[in-house]
């Protein structure tokens, strides 16, 4: 630990959630002091942030309760979000809108008030247009193939307004913002049932579920691509973006790209569980999507490379333990 990092404070906005937990346990390792703030302590585990405040960023008040004097680093990481089920469906999309856009509108003037010294905003691969993810084989996640804007979602759009809100103050206000946008990030003590779970938790937590020789439901024909990261080496990724000069956007994630019906099976190889798929209608986002590295490697001189099974292993033999748990 750098004797830097000493005493520094740092807060993590959205810490009851699953990667905002993780960082305030990575930065309490780096000895730095946290206050976390969520509408939630985290589901999985007590957080370990000196100061927690359980109170809704969509208020003025409560953002003024949290953000009320000059943190080192804040982490806005709140966001109203889930997986496909809940982003795709078109039920949420006024929600997604009204709520993210809200939180992020009040964090960037309690920064620019309270003047923080460096803040991190987490997007998200769901920003890059639509046009360029239908090919399954060759999606085009480059950084700055962005625009023309098309994201396939409004989960993605207010995503990239966000980029633009943050990114408008380091121009006009002189604010050290970090931006990078995330692919898929898993791991264990994240949300695996409820209709909120990412892929690789809901792929677990089905295949947990399921007796040898049963079968598991995929949505759609299964070829569509993705990539996806393990919370470790997110977390990695967030803190070397924070210690550099880069103000981003970037991606962070992995380039591993997969098959949706490679995850099911990798999921059933880690488990030793002999299973079927059963396709079936369902949302399911763009045709494909992995992460570009190449500009964090050149950046940052870094770039994931843990394999996806590894991550997978740790994921499932967690997910396994929950399933039990909640049996009758």
């Amino acid at each position: 630990m750098a004797q830097s990092d000493r005493n520094r404070k740092a807060l993590v906005l959205g810490a009851g959630g699953f990667i905002g937990s993780h960082l305030v346990s990575r930065l309490k390792k780096e000895g730095y002091w946290v206050r976390g703030v969520d509408l939630k302590q985290p589901d999985f585990s007590k957080s370990e942030a000196d100061e927690f405040i359980v109170g809704d960023l969509r208020d003025q008040a409560l953002c003024r309760e949290a953000i009320d004097q000059k943190f080192d680093e804040v982490y806005q990481l709140a966001a109203d979000m889930g997986g496909a089920g809940f982003i795709f469906s078109g039920d949420n999309d006024a929600e997604i809108m009204h709520n993210s856009g809200l939180i992020n509108l009040n964090v960037v003037e309690r920064c620019k008030v309270e003047g923080v010294g460096r803040l991190f905003y987490s997007s998200s691969a769901c920003i890059y247009p639509e046009h360029n993810q239908l090919d399954p084989d060759n999606p085009n996640c480059a950084e700055e193939s962005a625009y023309p804007a098309n994201p396939d979602s409004e989960y993605g759009w207010e995503k990239l307004f966000s980029e633009r809100l943050f990114l408008s103050h380091h121009r006009n206000h002189g604010m050290e913002v970090r931006i990078a946008r995330f692919h898929n990030i898993f791991g264990p003590m994240g949300t695996w049932c409820g209709g909120r779970e990412k892929a690789p938790a809901a792929m677990c937590r089905k295949v947990a579920e399921a007796e040898e020789g049963g079968e598991i439901e995929i949505w759609g024909d299964g070829k569509q691509t993705r990539s996806f990261l393990y919370i470790d080496e997110c977390l990695e990724g967030v803190r070397r973006l924070m210690q550099s000069d880069f103000v981003g956007p970037v991606n962070i994630g992995s380039d591993e790209m997969v098959t949706i019906n490679a995850l099911a099976e990798l999921a059933m190889d880690v488990a030793d569980k002999k299973l079927s798929i059963r396709h079936i209608e369902g949302p399911l986002g763009v045709r494909g999507r992995n992460s570009d590295n190449q500009l964090i490697s050149e950046k940052l001189g870094w770039k994931p490379t843990q394999p996806l099974r590894d991550g997978i292993a740790s994921t499932y033999s967690w997910i396994e333990d929950c399933v039990t748990a909640a049996k009758p």
